[in-house]
């Protein structure tokens, strides 16, 4: 992405053997390995670096600029090289046209909001960037690079049809570090989230007489158009691995995942991440389940504790028979995890039986209340009160209730002004 900067070594690579055994820490990213074999001229297969591309130069992103005798020059960060290997490259050698957008982006967007529009003079009549916009532009650069790495991991985990975008455009903050995406629940030890199902139904065309629903002694939960047409409180039963119906069963909902392009944007409002879709959302339509850890209620009282003193609100209570299961989905999720909470939301909890029968482990699945514009918020209410609900509280799927009292920034008209 531009011409080989002049003054860096150039020397052959030297095999690794001569230098004996060569370690790097355990957790270093892909990128620290591969700056760390550049700088001790190791060559590796697994990272990708030969002979042929050790010694090669590309743009990661652009630290700085500055104007000397009349050239404009940018401080260049070469992808895979440590940042001691920084140079300063003029203008007409760079043919990155979209990082040199992002650098001016950056640089606008950071005196924007200091109110600062000229570059400072330094002594020696040089014109350059104030050393704290150089310092933003960096975090900006770092971070772009850190969520795009985010949205490609999220990408390959997932298995349903739509694409995961992220968004960051109000902060500095990046992937979180300790969230681990996951498509199903994942069971603590002891708990058997598979269970209670031998036979399926026999339709070659569902919904017949004897079809899932009726077999459990309810209605079928979809109309002709896959819209939900139950009321909250009552349960999905979809058809299971062992029906013989094929996977276009018009009783086939939940199971195929999210069927929206989605994305995780950071809101500015103090809320944290958010979920928003990229697609318009007809009403009562399946827009995703919510997954998480699997644990007893016991376990989910010892977390809440210090879920509560972080002001975090994870823990879903798996009552709709029994208080025995809670899912926690602090840690381990899919893209539930980031859906805030409103008093006026545009979801709704149902509880969802497929390939597991039992009444104390039903799947969690958040179907739209009304029509949801593209662009617009997902949202679903921690207390299971929307739009739609018109059963008792004993009747509802409810997060687990917490101690400390948490401040609610929905904005909704009808805010209650509390999370809990």
């Amino acid at each position: 992405a531009a011409q080989v900067p002049q003054g860096l070594n150039a020397a052959p690579c030297k095999m690794a053997g001569r230098r004996g055994a060569w370690y790097v820490p355990c957790l270093a990213s892909l990128e620290t390995i591969q700056e760390l074999c550049r700088k001790e001229n190791l060559t590796c297969k697994s990272l990708g670096i030969t002979n042929k591309n050790l010694k090669s130069y590309e743009v990661e992103y652009l630290c700085d600029y500055k104007v000397e005798e009349g050239t404009e020059y940018f401080l260049v960060k070469w992808k895979g090289w440590p940042e001691s290997s920084n140079t300063w490259v003029p203008l007409k050698n760079l043919k990155c046209p979209l990082l040199l957008q992002y650098f001016h982006s950056d640089k606008n967007e950071y005196l924007s909001r200091l109110k600062r529009s000229k570059a400072v003079i330094l002594k020696n009549h040089i014109k350059a960037l104030n050393p704290v916009v150089a310092q933003y532009i960096v975090k900006k650069a770092k971070q772009r690079i850190a969520l795009q790495r985010w949205k490609e991991e999220l990408n390959r985990k997932k298995n349903h049809k739509g694409i995961i975008l992220v968004e960051n455009t109000v902060d500095l903050e990046g992937p979180p570090l300790d969230f681990y995406y996951i498509n199903e629940y994942k069971p603590a030890p002891g708990i058997n989230v598979m269970n209670g199902i031998t036979t399926g139904c026999e339709c070659s065309h569902c919904p017949a007489e004897k079809c899932c629903p009726e077999e459990a002694g309810f209605f079928l939960a979809y109309n002709k158009h896959r819209q939900l047409k139950i009321q909250p409180g009552l349960p999905i039963y979809e058809c299971n691995s062992y029906c013989r119906c094929g996977p276009e069963c018009p009783n086939r909902i939940v199971q195929k995942g999210t069927p929206y392009s989605l994305c995780i944007f950071r809101t500015n409002n103090g809320r944290g991440w958010g979920v928003k879709t990229l697609q318009k959302i007809k009403t009562k339509r399946f827009v995703m389940e919510y997954v998480g850890e699997v644990i007893t209620s016991e376990e989910a009282e010892r977390r809440g504790q210090l879920y509560d003193n972080q002001g975090n609100t994870y823990l879903f209570d798996l009552d709709y028979d029994s208080d025995e299961y809670t899912v926690d989905a602090a840690r381990y999720g899919n893209v539930s995890h980031f859906v805030n909470h409103s008093c006026d939301p545009n979801l709704q909890v149902f509880n969802v039986f497929i390939d597991n029968l039992d009444l104390r482990l039903p799947r969690i699945a958040l179907f739209s209340t009304r029509t949801i514009k593209a662009g617009e918020e997902l949202t679903f209410d921690y207390q299971m009160k929307g739009s739609l609900d018109v059963t008792s509280d004993s009747d509802a799927v409810s997060p687990t209730r917490k101690r400390i009292r948490t401040v609610c920034k929905c904005g909704a008209l009808c805010c209650r002004g509390y999370l809990n």
